[in-house]
């Protein structure tokens, strides 16, 4: 006896996004628990440099749910979004009298899952 369940969740996720974690969050708890179409309006015109990936995070969930699980985007919202911490690129900097200062460049992967609203 085989039932089959409907998937009601799509989700995309983005790794190795160089930029802070701290500065994506920002931008995620924005559109966190709106819909598809109200956070595809916040974030093009918020003005930080993180929502260029997070929109790009969000058509991708959204395409994800249409293709995979045959969802309409009009009736999605977001459900999770988050930006975990990945690997730290570590750099130099020369100073003065030979020394060396450590730059951090961080990296994040972001998660965005959209659910659809029945």
């Amino acid at each position: 006896m085989s039932t089959s369940v409907k998937q009601t969740e799509a989700r995309a996720i983005a790794k190795y996004i160089r930029m802070s974690p701290f500065k994506v969050r920002r931008v995620l708890k924005q559109i966190r628990g709106r819909s598809y179409k109200e956070a595809l309006m916040i974030l093009e015109f918020m003005p930080y440099a993180a929502c260029k990936p997070v929109l790009q995070l969000l058509q991708s969930a959204a395409a994800n749910a249409q293709n995979n699980y045959g969802l309409q985007k009009d009736q999605m919202i977001v459900n999770y979004a988050y930006a975990d911490p990945g690997p730290v690129l570590k750099r130099f900097r020369p100073r003065a009298q030979g020394r060396g200062f450590k730059i951090k460049k961080p990296t994040c992967h972001i998660t965005v899952s959209l659910k659809e609203v029945l």
